[in-house]
């Protein structure tokens, strides 16, 4: 910490100001440890930080960002969609630009704090601190929201994280969205998939999708499980859709195993082929569920390994009973 009081103080002295932003704000806010610490500088130019700190590594191309004692240190910048893919934006980065302007890019509300590191005082804009305390995941602005569509699966990942609601405005703009999730990358739509697998509450993020009507984007073979009927004496809970994220939520409570829950969430992917007249029947449902599980697998990148259990949780899912 001492280093970074060291960097603030020269970069005050030069007519900036340092402040400690995103994920860590809310984190120490939320009382959560938090590992990764990024930065912005106001008030500087690129030419004078990299003057005051000739050790930093400079990396990204489109925008500026610092390496430095093991810490992430950008530039505040803007920026303005000019195309369909992720990295068609338009920058702008310079002194001149506001803390206020920097945060006001950002995705959610409860990303888009900020804590001056000399002052210890809190920029928050956008009332998300408010937001935090409420259990609310909320668009910072419209604007900004809807320059990256992988922003309609961050907030759905966010609630999966923290257990939280996402406003009703929010699903709406994520719903606007759904035209353009095609352009994103499988790579990209994969790390939220993921995340949100590792998370503490994984199948929040299924049904905020769901509340979004964007689930059949790249989650077609989840989405056709909404509405597949099974016998109510074996499943209570309700169609084949409910019973796989209620697998998914029993699996989070007792593994922190990513394959294995993933693996849950998947095992019943073949209902969702069955034809109609057949409800509430799935004969072959098994089989069915591994060429599910392979086009979803494949379509997103996974890994192999994931791939590979979840093939077996579809396939022998029925043997299970005559283990006990």
């Amino acid at each position: 910490m001492e280093d970074i009081i060291k960097i603030a103080k020269d970069i005050a002295k030069n007519g900036g100001r340092l402040y400690l932003v995103g994920g860590a704000v809310r984190d120490e806010l939320n009382k959560i440890e938090s590992h990764d610490k990024d930065f912005c500088v106001t008030g500087l130019s690129s030419d004078t930080f990299e003057k005051l700190f000739p050790e930093a590594h400079k990396r990204g191309k489109s925008f500026l960002v610092y390496d430095l004692f093991g810490n992430e240190f950008a530039m505040a910048r803007s920026e303005k969609k000019i195309g369909n893919l992720h990295t068609d934006f338009e920058i702008t980065s310079n002194e001149n630009i506001t803390i206020e302007e920097d945060l006001k890019r950002r995705d959610i509300t409860i990303n888009s704090i900020a804590k001056d590191v000399l002052t210890n005082k809190i920029i928050d804009p956008f009332n998300g601190i408010e937001d935090l305390k409420n259990g609310i995941i909320k668009a910072t602005s419209k604007s900004s929201f809807k320059e990256d569509p992988l922003r309609a699966y961050r907030a759905a990942r966010f609630a999966s994280k923290f257990n939280f609601n996402v406003d009703s405005d929010t699903i709406k703009l994520m719903n606007e969205l759904k035209s353009d999730l095609k352009y994103l990358s499988e790579e990209r739509v994969f790390d939220e998939f993921r995340k949100a697998i590792n998370s503490d509450y994984p199948y929040i993020f299924f049904d905020i999708l769901k509340q979004a009507d964007i689930l059949d984007v790249h989650f077609i073979e989840i989405y056709k499980l909404i509405g597949a009927i099974q016998p109510v004496q074996y499943h209570p809970e309700g169609d084949s859709y409910n019973h796989s994220l209620l697998a998914l939520k029993m699996a989070a409570s007792i593994t922190k195993d990513e394959k294995i829950r993933f693996s849950a969430l998947v095992h019943d992917l073949g209902k969702g082929l069955t034809p109609p007249d057949e409800y509430p029947h799935h004969l072959n449902h098994d089989v069915n569920g591994v060429k599910q599980v392979k086009k979803l697998g494949k379509r997103l990148k996974m890994p192999n390994s994931w791939i590979k259990c979840g093939t077996v949780a579809a396939r022998e899912h029925m043997r299970g009973r005559y283990i006990w």
